[in-house]
């Protein structure tokens, strides 16, 4: 008996550790792969993802952009994808509507633009796990000459936080026509501040780090990337230099002088020098690999069964690494905890990036949500108003979808408003008072009394504003959450 008992223990451990382990036998839970799913299946309302249709429409409207598209994952399954507006409609920067404009679809691809430097530092650390380098390594040690005009001291680390002290820009493009001119350039140019001293996005920091993986790894970067990244993602539709058979389905960017509509070629003209392969810039991708990439980083570093990233890489690169810069929360490469981009879906441990051609990801850990907003807003021209409000919106109304599910999770909201002193604790305790009551209710399916509750939760939220206790802000969110909670029980 007691042998037939061991037999079945050994053989349950045998299953246990199987449904645990990769094929490289480092264990981790079953990790989550993307499918399509209804907003209810992950507990969403299906109504602020509706009105993100309309925040978009009034963008395009008000021509910050010809078209884009959204995509909205929680727990691997995706919600929300749709496109609007068209990927080419102008002809030069009169905005001359061309003959047969090109309707936005949910696959375009599209010019990433900054949002490349996740690439660049994800090569990167997979080149740290090899021994390559360590983090607080001077990049002198690797690169001799980027010791010149008094840089011996920057970091590696300084690179990816944009700590080096370096200047956000340079005009490469005119100074060179020539890629191996254009690295020299950069890793022999002075700083602008002393290393460590400073918090400044700079260009400059990741195409050095660029020019490391090429040192370390012994190839370019794109075939790098290709080969240890996008490749084994089965990111298909993602890649640097995008060969001509695809220009149909490549949103449009800029009318440039000289060069001009730009479609199917890097925008950003420094990239452009370095051959459209470069650490700031250069990849182009269509929001369905992008969640692939955001939902790798959710699952620790792993998708369908390919590892990475180690987990303990993920943890790294995610943590902030610049504590001393509040408000510029910077783990390595990725942003973190940035309101005016991912609005109500910041905390500190939410991670995200942007590009200049008007693309943004926002990659949530404690919501298990990517939210991610594509446009071409730089078409025809990148004199626009700013993609900020509409990348604002998008996160928001993700953010009100999860929040506004019921009176648990919009208590869950208030204590995240709480903890970032946007509300006192008197008025968070009132509030959720309410709520608890909402929740009861909800419970027991009685639909009046949830309403009657959720009446007076708005009445006591109007009081606390009218009395300064809440800004407006915040007052609007709560809300505007309050308000689609009721829609759900109306």
């Amino acid at each position: 008996m007691k042998s037939k008992s061991l037999v079945t223990i050994i053989f349950g451990l045998i299953i246990v550790f199987t449904l645990f382990t990769n094929q490289n036998g480092k264990a981790y839970a079953k990790a989550a792969e993307l499918t399509p799913g209804d907003p209810a299946s992950v507990q969403m309302l299906e109504q602020p993802l509706a009105d993100i249709d309309d925040e978009i429409a009034e963008a395009m409207a008000n021509k910050e952009m010809p078209g884009a598209v959204v995509l909205v994952a929680r727990d691997g399954k995706i919600v929300k994808q749709k496109a609007y507006g068209y990927a080419l409609r102008y002809a030069d920067l009169d905005f001359t509507e061309v003959e047969n404009p090109v309707k936005m679809e949910s696959d375009t691809i599209f010019d990433l633009a900054s949002i490349s430097k996740l690439f660049t530092t994800t090569a990167a650390m997979q080149l740290y796990e090899e021994g390559k380098f360590e983090l607080d390594d001077p990049v002198a040690e690797h690169i001799p000459a980027f010791a010149e005009n008094g840089k011996e001291d920057v970091t590696i680390r300084q690179l990816m936080t944009h700590t080096s002290g370096f200047t956000a820009w340079i005009p490469l493009y005119n100074m060179t026509d020539n890629r191996e001119e254009a690295l020299d350039i950069v890793l022999t140019y002075p700083l602008k501040n002393e290393p460590g001293t400073h918090y400044e996005y700079s260009d400059l920091n990741l195409i050095t780090l660029g020019a490391l993986v090429e040192k370390w790894s012994g190839q370019r970067l794109d075939e790098y990337v290709a080969e240890n990244i996008t490749e084994p993602l089965g990111m298909t539709d993602t890649m640097y230099n995008p060969p001509p058979s695809l220009i149909d389905r490549i949103a449009a960017t800029a009318y440039v002088p000289g060069r001009g509509m730009v479609r199917g070629v890097v925008h950003d003209g420094n990239a452009l020098v370095l051959d459209g392969v470069a650490g700031h810039a250069g990849v182009f991708s269509n929001p369905n690999d992008m969640a692939v990439f955001g939902q790798m980083m959710l699952n620790k570093g792993i998708y369908q069964g390919t590892r990475i990233l180690n987990k303990e890489t993920v943890d790294l690169i995610t943590k902030n690494h610049i504590p001393e810069f509040p408000g510029n929360d910077h783990g390595l490469g990725w942003e973190l905890n940035q309101d005016w981009f991912m609005s109500g879906l910041a905390e500190p441990t939410t991670m995200g990036h942007t590009g200049f051609t008007g693309t943004s990801i926002v990659v949530s850990p404690s919501q298990n949500s990517i939210t991610i907003l594509l446009t071409n807003r730089v078409h025809p021209t990148a004199v626009t108003p700013s993609t900020n409000p509409i990348r604002q919106a998008v996160a928001q109304k993700t953010a009100d979808a999860m929040y506004a599910w019921n009176a648990e999770t919009l208590q869950s909201l208030i204590t995240s408003l709480k903890g970032k002193g946007e509300i006192t604790e008197e008025t968070a305790h009132r509030l959720n008072m309410h709520l608890t009551a909402v929740h009861h209710f909800e419970e027991k399916n009685k639909k009046q009394k949830v309403l009657k509750h959720m009446e007076g939760f708005t009445l006591l939220l109007n009081k606390q504003k009218d009395n300064g206790m809440i800004d407006e802000d915040t007052y609007q969110t709560l809300n505007t959450d309050a308000a689609y909670l009721i829609g759900k029980w109306q």
